[in-house]
């Protein structure tokens, strides 16, 4: 049966699926040479591999940022490996900015909405199917952690800022130029504002970090009245220094986002900014602890 197997059709399935040569082999071996039909065992063993490997830590990886020629749609997506050493490999990459591709043509509003979508054009395999393949050939858990698409509304424009490939931002500019609307989402990344205006900041963050600098007061010894003041001086200081409008514009200090907006006649009415893995809790292995363990096994 082995002999129906030519080199030339093991070459074709692995350039359809990633998978390894003797993987493909077996395969085709086990389908009697129906190319289609290997193609679907793979997959089915992809799955399989996918399945096991859902549950461990993806916090590295890239994020892909795309936007319409007209500036009017843009979407910024994450997509999550476990190791920094995937996250440079090139088909890992690809992957990415495929899904980013369709995502913004899609204009898909969710992950879920863009793993259901062709990986391109025509072709029947879902960038579901092709993120299970990819677990398949590379090893690890990967997963597209999240999008978010932005229209721009009538009046606005979108600029957007990449760090790398590990920051990235959107900002929806009324008024001004796209120039203006670059640096202020290269600040965003830079500065991390959580809110763009000072009343936006919750409720629940204030009294939170009120109750800090309330603690690190007290243990100045200092009378009550003098630590109204300083904690009214903290707070004060703080809502600037997470609100967008507040904060001292990172190419020219003296000046802040709210000033320079104010003297270009332009506001921000929105802006996303992604950092890869954010949130995600990390493993943390302790490799000597690791490498003593299994010296203690073989004693």
């Amino acid at each position: 049966m082995n002999n129906m197997i030519s080199a030339q059709l093991i070459k074709e399935l692995r350039e359809r699926t990633g998978a390894g040569m003797m993987e493909c082999k077996n395969a085709l071996v086990a389908v009697k040479g129906d190319l289609d039909a290997a193609v679907t065992e793979l997959r089915k063993k992809g799955q399989a591999k996918a399945d096991k490997k859902a549950d461990r830590v993806a916090a590295e990886g890239i994020l892909i940022l795309k936007a319409s020629d007209d500036r009017r749609s843009a979407v910024l997506i994450e997509v999550n490996c476990e190791t920094d050493f995937v996250a440079r490999d090139e088909s890992f990459k690809a992957f990415a900015e495929a899904a980013a591709i369709r995502a913004l043509e899609t204009q898909s509003q969710s992950v879920e909405g863009v793993l259901a979508q062709p990986l391109m054009g025509n072709q029947p395999e879902t960038i579901e199917q092709a993120r299970q393949a990819l677990i398949g050939q590379i090893g690890e858990n990967i997963q597209i952690r999240r999008l978010n698409h932005v229209l721009a509304k009538q009046e606005g424009v979108l600029a957007t800022y990449m760090h790398g490939s590990r920051i990235g931002v959107i900002v929806e500019l009324m008024g001004g130029d796209l120039q203006l609307g670059k640096d202020i989402a290269m600040h965003i990344a830079a500065s991390k504002p959580q809110v763009i205006h000072s009343a936006e900041v919750p409720a629940e963050v204030i009294a939170k970090e009120k109750e800090i600098f309330m603690a690190q007061a007290q243990q100045s010894g200092k009378p009550e009245a003098i630590i109204e003041k300083m904690i009214a001086g903290r707070m004060s200081k703080f809502v600037d220094e997470v609100s967008l409008m507040g904060q001292a514009f990172i190419r020219d200090p003296n000046i802040t986002v709210g000033a320079l907006l104010k003297k270009a006649n332009a506001q921000v009415t929105r802006f996303i900014r992604f950092e890869v893995g954010e949130g995600i809790e990390k493993k943390s292995d302790n490799f000597v602890e690791e490498v003593m363990a299994q010296v203690r096994t073989t004693h």
